[in-house]
């Protein structure tokens, strides 16, 4: 649920501002909440934290301007989501609210429903998604501290290496034979310096190793470590899964238009991801149907469309419903020069009439109570069939499943 905060001395704009918010912005629930001074959205603010503000520049006791300043009092850094309104229209006072920490600047008189709406839903977006960044951003920081003491470390190891070179330099043979050891040494500490300089995705490797070696070898008497081992494995997996999707979005974006399609063999690519995901489906005593009998090859990416079918099963795996096991169906057919294929499940379903503007964004999820994710597999799936001219068609009713329906150009 959503809170918006009205602060205007006017009842009249207010009231205007609530059926202009009427609508719920594809938002669960909207709830609107009014102060008709500076003075009671201040306290409103401090005691409901409303996910936006829409602030009048103009109150009886008090401007926009030192009203904002104060609100950012309350709050931590890049946290604070206000629209400043204004009633005359200044360009200069709409740039002193920018600069002092409002999200953006609505002119009374000349926005309407839509445009409220709008503002108001790319305000929260762009309020979550800063702070979505500097959560992440922190523990990239600490990863990367980590990384340069790293690296000091294996600089010392290298300069004491070189010192014993030069010193094995003047040795005899079997002195000879351990410089050259040495030397390979050095290079695959040069390899190692540079792959820590630019992939995080191996140092995160690594400290997933030592922590799982540590919590097989340790012994712990203190209670309260078991709690503190399963933080810190909860903390290493969800840098990783981060990582590791948003490196996966970039892959996707720089991949685009590089690679060729070829003839590919539906049946032999589904038992390929299906193996994949066994263990999966074992353990959920879930099981797959697939019928081909239609067509049964398409002229796609092989890598590409592999992501697209591993993405979608995991997702039925993942959100299947708690009192049944799943069952998937995948088919393919052909209509009007495309190629279909369809991956049916009777898993938890999505309200499309909630979510179905946002079902391919970035870091959306629909279900977070079912299971661990960062809501980037459909999006990379929707950007995948976009790559290669297709599109994607969805049906879904809570409680009952979800089909996708992926249509692929042929040349």
């Amino acid at each position: 649920m959503k809170k918006i905060l009205l602060v205007d001395d006017n009842e009249h704009d207010r009231v205007l501002y609530k059926r202009y918010l009427g609508k719920q912005m594809g938002f669960e629930r909207l709830e609107i909440l009014e102060a008709a001074s500076g003075a009671e959205g201040l306290a409103q603010f401090q005691r409901l934290r409303p996910d936006c503000v829409l602030l009048d520049y103009n109150l009886l006791d008090t401007d926009g301007l030192t009203l904002l300043n104060d609100l950012k009092q309350l709050t931590g850094p890049d946290s604070l989501c206000v629209i400043m309104i204004t009633g005359g229209g200044s360009e200069a006072l709409a740039v002193r609210a920018l600069n002092e920490g409002a999200l953006d600047y609505l002119v009374k008189g000349h926005f309407d429903q839509e445009l409220l709406s709008k503002t108001v839903l790319h305000a929260i977006e762009k309020n979550e998604w800063r702070q979505y960044v500097a959560r992440y951003h922190g523990q990239l920081q600490t990863i990367n501290q980590q990384l340069r003491d790293s690296l000091d470390e294996l600089t010392k190891a290298r300069q004491q290496v070189q010192q014993t070179n030069a010193q094995l330099l003047a040795a005899n043979q079997e002195i000879e034979a351990r410089n050259q050891q040495l030397a390979r040494t050095n290079a695959d500490l040069d390899n190692f310096v540079y792959a820590a300089s630019h992939d995080l995705k191996q140092p995160i490797n690594n400290l997933r190793g030592l922590f799982d070696e540590m919590r097989r070898t340790a012994t712990f008497d203190d209670p309260e470590e078991d709690k503190l081992l399963r933080l810190v494995d909860e903390s290493i997996r969800d840098l990783t899964t981060t990582v590791t999707d948003l490196s996966a979005v970039v892959q996707v974006d720089r991949a685009t238009g590089e690679q060729s399609t070829e003839p590919v063999s539906l049946p032999d690519l589904t038992a390929d991801v299906l193996q994949t995901l066994r263990p999966q489906l074992l353990t959920v005593h879930g099981s797959v149907d697939t019928d081909f009998a239609a067509q049964s090859e398409v002229v796609a990416v092989r890598s590409s469309l592999r992501t697209i079918l591993l993405n979608l099963l995991a997702n039925a795996i993942k959100y299947r419903h708690p009192e049944r096991a799943p069952q998937v169906c995948i088919r393919s057919r052909q209509a009007s020069g495309q190629s279909i294929i369809e991956i049916q499940d009777n898993g938890l379903g999505i309200d499309l009439e909630k979510h179905g503007t946002e079902m391919f964004h970035l870091f959306r999820r629909f279900h977070p109570e079912a299971g661990e994710g960062t809501g980037v597999g459909l999006f990379l799936v929707n950007r995948l069939v976009q790559a290669q001219g297709g599109r994607i068609e969805v049906e879904s009713q809570l409680n009952v499943g979800t089909l996708f329906r992926i249509y692929l150009s042929q040349p």
